[in-house]
């Protein structure tokens, strides 16, 4: 018996993808103070700005970033937090039920800049629902992009304005960024999909 638990032990280590760093916590903090003082400076302070982050990892980088931002500016920036669950284009093609998570913006959207916040950029797919989804909360002035990674390979027509750093990828490659809101240590990693 302890011969097959130890070939057990064995074969899910061997199974385990191999992870390659390409953020450490420093990294990530860097991208995020960068990005903050980029929205700050392409929208003349904060007037009229409102962050918006797409759940779940880009709901804790809108907020990492509208805490730098206060910061920086001493003023306070609205933050809304957005489930696209219902907005995918994809949803007849999963088995599984969906996940509904809340979605709370807690402010007229309306005339307002907002700055949507994603963790990963990759097909674009996930902006557009997300875009939709604001759409129906009302009509911005304009809707900026801020992304901690675009791993590049658009199906979409879509590009950040915010970058924290681009890792280009291939489609067999998985990138996961990992956040300590989420109980790990603040990084990202490369691993074979």
């Amino acid at each position: 018996m302890l011969c097959d638990e130890n070939e057990a032990m064995m074969t899910t280590r061997v199974d385990r993808p191999q992870e390659r760093l390409v953020m450490d916590a420093g990294d990530i903090a860097r991208a995020v103070t960068r990005i903050a003082h980029e929205i700050l400076e392409r929208n003349k302070g904060v007037q009229a700005l409102a962050l918006v982050g797409i759940r779940t990892g880009g709901v804790h980088l809108a907020h990492r970033l509208v805490k730098r931002i206060q910061e920086i500016e001493s003023a306070s920036v609205p933050i809304g937090e957005l489930d696209i669950t219902l907005y995918r284009d994809d949803l007849s093609l999963r088995k599984e039920q969906p996940i509904l998570r809340k979605t709370s913006v807690p402010f007229d959207i309306s005339d307002k800049i907002i700055v949507l916040v994603d963790d990963v950029l990759f097909t674009g797919r996930t902006i557009r629902a997300a875009m939709d989804g604001l759409i129906d909360l009302g009509r911005p002035a304009e809707i900026q992009l801020a992304v901690l990674v675009d791993r590049g390979h658009r199906q979409l027509p879509i590009k950040a304005t915010f970058i924290g750093k681009n890792i280009p990828t291939s489609r067999e490659e998985k990138i996961q960024v990992l956040l300590e809101e989420q109980g790990e240590d603040d990084r990202v990693v490369i691993s074979k999909a």
